[in-house]
Formats: C-alpha cells, sequence, structure tokens
C-alpha cells in the first residue's frame, strides 16, 4: 500500500484517523494501524521487524544501565546485529556474486527477498542504541512506545528517518488540533502532487531511456530520459517525505525535513546539506563525526569522507553502480573542500548551479543504470560521442504532451519558484511551528495554500490516479 493511492486516501486513512481521535490509546491505536499497514505489503515480514523491536528493546536497557567497557562492548554487540541482519538481506547476494565472479564460478541465486524500508528502520534503531549509550536520552521502558516510534506508518517504509530524540517527548504527550490537521492535509496534498503530477507523469520518459539497447541511444533521448529521472526521483521522494510529514501532522508529530530544493544548490557540498536530510544529518552525526570528522588534518578528513560517501552508494544499493554513484559525489565534496569551493564562490551564482546540476545528473546515470556498460552509453550520448541519429524512432512517440507538462512544470518548482510566489500573492504563513532535524530544531515557516488550489490539486491527482498503472516509490526499495 502506498500514500499515493486510491485504497490507502479513500480507505485506510479514513478508517485509521477516525479511530485514532475517538480514543485516548492513541499509541495503540497507531502501532496497530502500522502493523496492519506493513502486513499489507510485507505480510509476515512483520515478524522480522517485531523481532528487531524485542532485541533492541532489551539492548537499550542494558546499555542504559552498564558502564565503562561492557557499555561500549554492548553497543558494538547490538548495532553489529544489526546491521548483520540489513547485511543478510541487503548484500548477502552481492557478497556471493563477487565472490563467485572472483573464483570465476557461476553464481548462485540466494532468493532473499529485501524487507520494504528494512534500511531506514534499521538505521533507526541504530540511533536509538547509541543515543542511550551517549546518554543523550534513557533507555525506552514502554515497549509500546518504542514499538510505536520504529513502526509508525508514516515512515516506516521510506522515512525520512526519524531519530528517537526527535519524537520521545510527543510518543508520551502530544497534542492534535485544528492547526496541525490543517497543516498537515496541506503538506499530505503538496506532496501526493509532487509524486503525482510531476514523478509519475514524467517516469514514462526515463524508463524510455533506461529500456534502450546502448547501441541505439541518442543524444536527444539521454538528455530527455536524464532529465526526466533527473526530476522523477526528487518528486517522488520529496512527495513522499512531504506526505509523511503531513501525516505526523495530523497524528501530533513533527518530523524533521528531509528536501529543502537541492536542485538549486551552488555546490555538491551544499546539494548533501539539501538531499535527503536526514539521512545526510545520520551520516555525519553517526559515522563522520566519531571518525574524528574534520579534526584531524586534510589527509583524515578526506579519508572521513570518502567512506561516508562510500557507505552513502552501499545503504542506497547492493550494487557497485551505487558504490561508484556514491563516491563520485564524494569526490567532488573533497575537490570543493581542496580547491573547487573557492573557485565557485567566485563565480556568478548560476554558473554554480550549472556545474552541480551536471554533476548530480551525471551521478544519478550511474544510480538509474543497471550496469556499468548502460550508464557509459548514455554519459557518451549525452556529450554527442557515438549519440547516434535514429530518425525512425521520433521523439514524440514516447514524450507525451502531459510528459513535457510535468517535465517544464517540474523544471521551475524545483527551484524555490513557490514561496517566492506565495509572497508576491501576499498568502498568510503559518509560523512558530518548530520541526527537529539532525542539525537542530528548524523553526517552520509555510505559506498556507488556498483551500480551493489544494482541493483542485487532489482532484487533479484522484483523476490521475484512476487511469495510471504507474504508481511505485522509488524509495520503496532502499
Amino acid at each position: 500500500m502506498v500514500f499515493s493511492s486510491v485504497v490507502f486516501i479513500f480507505y485506510f486513512l479514513p478508517v485509521f484517523l477516525i479511530a485514532y481521535y475517538l480514543t485516548g490509546a492513541r499509541n495503540t491505536v497507531l502501532l496497530t494501524g502500522s502493523a496492519i499497514f506493513y502486513v499489507w505489503g510485507e505480510g509476515l515480514f512483520l515478524f522480522l521487524l517485531i523481532g528487531l523491536l524485542l532485541i533492541n528493546f532489551w539492548a537499550g536497557k542494558q546499555i542504559d544501565c552498564s558502564e565503562g567497557r561492557r557499555r561500549k562492548w554492548l553497543l558494538f554487540t547490538f548495532v553489529s546485529v544489526n546491521i548483520g541482519v540489513l547485511a543478510v538481506f541487503k548484500y548477502s547476494q552481492f557478497l556471493v556474486n563477487i565472490v563467485t565472479g572472483a573464483l570465476q564460478m557461476e553464481s548462485v541465486h540466494l532468493g532473499i527477498h529485501l524487507p520494504l524500508g528494512i534500511s531506514f528502520f534499521i538505521f533507526q534503531l541504530i540511533s536509538y542504541l547509541i543515543e542511550v549509550n551517549r546518554r543523550t536520552i534513557e533507555s525506552e521502558k514502554s515497549l509500546v512506545r518504542l514499538s510505536t516510534y520504529v513502526m509508525m506508518f508514516p515512515h516506516l517504509v521510506a522515512g525520512p528517518i526519524v531519530r528517537y530524540t526527535d519524537i520521545n517527548s510527543e510518543l508520551i504527550n502530544r497534542r492534535v488540533g485544528p492547526d496541525k490537521i490543517g497543516l498537515g492535509i496541506q503538506f499530505f496534498i503538496i506532496g501526493l502532487c509532487q509524486k503525482v503530477m510531476i514523478a509519475n507523469s514524467v517516469a514514462p520518459a526515463a524508463d524510455h531511456l533506461f529500456g534502450l539497447d546502448p547501441g541505439s541511444i541518442t543524444t536527444a533521448a539521454a538528455w530527455l530520459g536524464t532529465l526526466a529521472y533527473t526530476l522523477q526521483i526528487y518528486f517522488d521522494f520529496c512527495g513522499y517525505s512531504n506526505m509523511a510529514i503531513g501525516l505526523a501532522f495530523m497524528l501530533g508529530f513533527r518530523f524533521p525535513k528531509n528536501f529543502d530544493y537541492p536542485y538549486s544548490s551552488k555546490s555538491i557540498t551544499e546539494f548533501w546539506r539539501r538531499w535527503h536530510m536526514s539521512l545526510s544529518f545520520w551520516f555525519r552525526d553517526y559515522i563522520y563525526i566519531p571518525l574524528g570528522g574534520s579534526r584531524g588534518g586534510e589527509a583524515s578528513t578526506i579519508r572521513n569522507l570518502v567512506i561516508v560517501f562510500f557507505v552513502t552508494g552501499l545503504w542506497h544499493g547492493a550494487a557497485w553502480t551505487f558504490i561508484v554513484w556514491g563516491l563520485f559525489h564524494g569526490l567532488f565534496v573533497v575537490l570543493e573542500r581542496v580547491f573547487l569551493k573557492q573557485l565557485l564562490d567566485g563565480i556568478p551564482a548560476v554558473f554554480a548551479r550549472i556545474y552541480t546540476l551536471a554533476v548530480v545528473m551525471t551521478g544519478w546515470v550511474f544510480f538509474r543504470a543497471e550496469d556499468f556498460g548502460q550508464a557509459w552509453a548514455v554519459i557518451k550520448a549525452l556529450v554527442g560521442v557515438e549519440g547516434r541519429d535514429v530518425t525512425w524512432q521520433p521523439v514524440m512517440a514516447w514524450m507525451t504532451p502531459e510528459t513535457i507538462a510535468a517535465m517544464a512544470i517540474g523544471m521551475v518548482v524545483s527551484f524555490p519558484v513557490i514561496p517566492a510566489l506565495c509572497n508576491l500573492l501576499r498568502f498568510d504563513s503559518v509560523k512558530g511551528t518548530a520541526l527537529p532535524g539532525g542539525g537542530g530544531s528548524q523553526v517552520l515557516s509555510v505559506h498556507a495554500i488556498p483551500t480551493y488550489l489544494l482541493i483542485t490539486g487532489l482532484v487533479v491527482c484522484m483523476f490521475l490516479l484512476s487511469g495510471n498503472t504507474l504508481n511505485p516509490f522509488l524509495y520503496f526499495r532502499f
């Protein structure tokens, strides 16, 4: 079940919210609804999640009441258990392929299913144990509250990565009023429009490019398909995050902001402060800083950055293309730290943004491609090398008016045009709502979109969903 589906919007969500608002046992209702939501898509893998919850609930208590070396060993042991579970389900086939390839043997297919959202909920459990070890929080005394934190359906299968410290007080006591419900509905509809009206509409162009035989990729197809995927992955994941934030507001929670117009960045370093922010802050706080951050000299800092971006690529997928994508971004972050950032600061902002988009779009080719052969064919076509002009393959055969309109709109609203337009039209602002985040609490200030625009957007989305079978969330597989 996905948020952008008729079943979720008109059946699951209304029934759940009625039960949630009418009962005093809100954590129990939320936990039950989340279990149903997860079973709907993953069935018996719910028991894997329950097992991890029981282990980490007990582990948190053990770490909290231990001292010295025992405390450190307990943390190391149970973090290793979590990573081990993730490795079995997500990376075992990848490791088998590496070994059999090195031995020049035929690869063995293990047939291991990757549970939805396993990377997200394991990272949340790890952050919980680390924060208990750091004494930032006390171990949770209620299994229901800890389970509610991890299994809460708005962020269960595709993030954002919500830390226990972000919502621990709200798990005990939270207020749900008309202001939060109204803000939640607005966030949800905006995210739905991003997903359905833009991401779903540009997806066929991206799928067309990466479905072509490498020898038949034209320069036009490479540019249109890469641009389409650049828009698709942003509006798909940003749309999901906004829907999750909206649902959280409806339930009385505040989730961290996950995107801040990343395509308007003037460097790759800035891009990672704006893209999938909950993951970036997670890696910063739990990998980069414990490794030494930037405190040990230039060589150590570069080493730490390379490690972080290697892990970033590996987190996204068990394939060399994902690892290269992560290291590709890491290379430019290192170059910017060494000398490139000074050059970027000295040129007009438009050229810095063009540089950033060029790097990001090239990186997305590796991210989306099935293998390096396909990625290399697309990149060569992008720069005009071996991009054959196949005249019998008219572009309009797969660039429909809907796709063209979505790409045009997406290119505009990828930048902070909407807030500027709201300021110009003097729409009312909703201010003073604190959002948690890895960089500290952020005061949310958003414009109240007129009701008639939200209703129009919802109606258009329902119309598109009724006739469109292409509706998966890309980040479900990570």
